[in-house]
């Protein structure tokens, strides 16, 4: 474990970065400043740290993941090759323990102190590489894209409500607007696939991903970008964990005995796309539909088995990327 003798927390906003430096040896020595949340803000801490004669080396910079507010910050810091812990904005919180107010220099002061006391907890962070952001951003905007298809194609349940006449003043339009949103989805999926194409190593992982019943184009995608292209997980039981179908214990004592459940903290949409695919996979794959239809039979709740069909699609997709082979369905030969 690296020795770092100052620790530097930024609270980020929209438009202003928080800074609180504090010295390992004298945490409670607060050094406040706050800069503009773009480059020459950034630049403007490095020079503040330099200028008190502080080796940048020794420094980690942390702060709360605020999404897109986040990147200038980080990708600065990873170009330079200094060392930065992005953490999720809960986990700092619930660190704090009972605490009353709440403002920016305080909240600057917390994630400084936070990286201090859970320094064993390190993990530096990176930026996910280019072609991963391309497809993450191409990604959201297909989403976008196709919830404001859904919402105008919707507007086709008036012709059976309403005269013609009223309905005719804006069935030319929407008709347009639906034939512009098709072609807007369709340029977003080639363009995605084209990027993918083009690299070697994220094409053989999408083909991969692939092979595994019930996955389909889209699935394959956002769990290349929710991986990392499968640098940010270990193992199928982490990312299960992230994606909120790895089941966990509620007991205590003798008093507390709840059922084994899955916690609402996880990537909502990676969770909703594995229930599309376990359904999927248990009418088309033979070994999945005999594992639901038996667990069904032995009277398991139909929910609880298809979170277990997403726990081995999960584990599936791992195995092969870890394998380089496509799946195999062994089912077939043992039948």
């Amino acid at each position: 474990m690296k020795n770092y003798l100052f620790y530097v927390g930024i609270d980020i906003s929209k438009s202003k970065l928080d800074v609180v430096i504090l010295k390992k040896e004298a945490p409670n020595v607060t050094n406040h400043f706050i800069v503009e949340n773009n480059l020459k803000g950034i630049k403007e801490i490095l020079k503040n740290l330099i200028k008190q004669k502080i080796d940048l080396t020794t420094v980690l910079f942390c702060c709360e993941n605020t999404g897109i507010y986040t990147f200038p910050l980080s990708s600065h810091l990873s170009e330079i090759n200094l060392d930065f812990w992005v953490v999720p904005a809960i986990e700092i919180k619930r660190s704090k323990g009972i605490s009353r107010g709440k403002n920016d220099k305080a909240d600057a002061k917390d994630i400084a102190l936070y990286s201090i006391r859970n320094i064993d907890k390190l993990k530096l962070s990176t930026l996910p590489e280019t072609v991963i952001q391309q497809l993450k951003l191409l990604y959201t905007e297909r989403e976008k894209v196709m919830k404001s298809f859904k919402i105008f194609e919707a507007t086709k349940e008036n012709v059976d409500f309403m005269p013609k006449q009223v309905y005719k003043t804006i069935v030319g339009i929407n008709n347009k607007t639906v034939k512009f949103l098709k072609a807007t989805l369709k340029a977003i999926e080639k363009e995605m696939k084209s990027i993918i194409s083009n690299q070697l190593e994220l094409k053989n992982q999408f083909e991969l991903i692939k092979s595994v019943p019930g996955i389909g184009d889209k699935t394959a995608i956002y769990m290349l970008t929710a991986t990392r292209g499968f640098t940010a997980f270990d193992n199928a039981r982490k990312f299960a964990c992230y994606a909120g179908t790895a089941p966990f214990e509620y007991s205590s004592g003798s008093s507390i005995k709840g059922r084994t459940k899955v916690n609402h903290m996880a990537d909502k949409k990676m969770k909703s796309i594995l229930q599309m695919c376990a359904l999927v996979a248990v009418k088309h794959d033979p070994q999945l539909k005999e594992y639901y239809e038996r667990k069904k039979g032995e009277g398991k709740n139909a929910m609880l088995v298809l979170n277990n069909v997403k726990c081995k699609i999960i584990g599936r997709v791992f195995s092969v990327i870890n394998r380089q082979t496509p799946y195999i369905n062994t089912y077939k030969f043992a039948c």
